[in-house]
């Protein structure tokens, strides 16, 4: 009993042997970018995360380098849409472009690219639809990959798909290998599920679908032994990294995963978890700083490797 009551007490030793720890090497902060020149616009739904045109995306990655933050994840917002979310699939296309210019300016930078469609069509579906409005599995598999050799080709380091395609894996990895991109790693979205907890990144990322919903594509929120298998049909396929999405609802299935896979396991901090705690801040409601952190340690503890977080920056600061 003295030598508990000595170890509970004494901070040196709890650090000496704790068991799970974060560090800012293991987070990757999303960056939304737009057409146009000197655009920041701030997301109401969510605090300090802003749309912004490539000029400010240059200005953001610098104060990034400097605070040691060198992994972001890009989404696109582009000024076009169609049907079949066409504008992503050029040369032009808004994020190709974005990275092109971060890897002139920042080659230290770990770019990782959001692979969807639903930011680039006019449905906000996650892929080409058939006559009956359901999202073509096969046709937009070719897409995909039609835009993950573009994104690999304008200097992307991870292709992060998550349009929840069956055999979306296996088609990328086939196609980036055939072109020469044997090196880019696959991060999966293996595990992801239709959520409630993505209302605010609907309002940053200009994708709320127009009709209906994405049910038939990603996973039910009831299903447990799904959840598992699906990250694990993605290792077979060539994934490199896998991921849970969203995290704090789902810590029993990070666990799951953690403990039936060896591959690095990606967690992602989505928006209405982030705006949730923001909210609860500016209510004077919690112990911010302190809860934030509990919250990642959390992460990590249920086995995450992996952090993509809007909170990186106040990461940054307090650790």
């Amino acid at each position: 009993m003295v030598r508990l009551r000595h170890f509970r007490e004494n901070q040196q030793i709890r650090d000496l042997v704790q068991e799970s720890r974060i560090s800012l090497k293991e987070f990757i902060y999303p960056l939304f970018v737009v057409e146009g020149e000197n655009i920041k616009n701030e997301i109401k739904s969510m605090p300090d995360v802003y749309q912004m045109s490539i000029d400010n995306i240059l200005r953001e990655c610098e104060t990034l380098c400097k605070m040691g933050i060198y992994h972001i994840i890009l989404f696109g917002i582009p000024s076009i849409k169609d049907s079949i979310g066409s504008s992503a699939l050029h040369e032009d296309a808004i994020v190709a472009k974005t990275i092109r210019k971060i890897k002139k300016y920042f080659s230290n930078m770990v770019v990782s690219v959001d692979l969807c469609f639903c930011e680039y069509t006019d449905h906000g579906h996650c892929g080409i639809l058939d006559n009956n409005g359901n999202v073509d599995n096969d046709k937009t598999l070719e897409i995909l990959a039609k835009q993950a050799i573009l994104l690999a080709s304008s200097g992307a380091d991870i292709i992060a798909p998550s349009a929840m395609m069956d055999g979306q894996i296996k088609t990328l990895r086939k196609a980036l290998d055939e072109n020469h991109f044997t090196n880019i790693l696959i991060m999966s979205y293996s595990t992801k599920f239709a959520s409630a907890f993505y209302g605010p990144f609907r309002d940053v990322a200009e994708s709320t679908p127009s009709f209906g919903d994405r049910k038939s594509y990603q996973q039910n929120p009831a299903n447990r032994s799904e959840a598992i298998r699906e990250s694990l049909i993605d290792e077979k396929e060539g994934a490199d990294i896998l991921m849970v999405k969203p995290a704090l609802s789902y810590l029993d299935v990070v666990r799951d995963i953690k403990e039936n896979s060896l591959l690095p396991l990606a967690v992602y901090n989505v928006s209405g978890e982030y705006a949730m705690l923001k909210n609860a801040k500016m209510a004077g409601l919690i112990d911010y700083d302190r809860m934030l952190l509990e919250i990642m340690l959390c992460f990590k503890r249920a086995g995450a490797d992996i952090i993509i977080s809007y909170h990186t920056k106040e990461i940054a600061r307090l650790i």
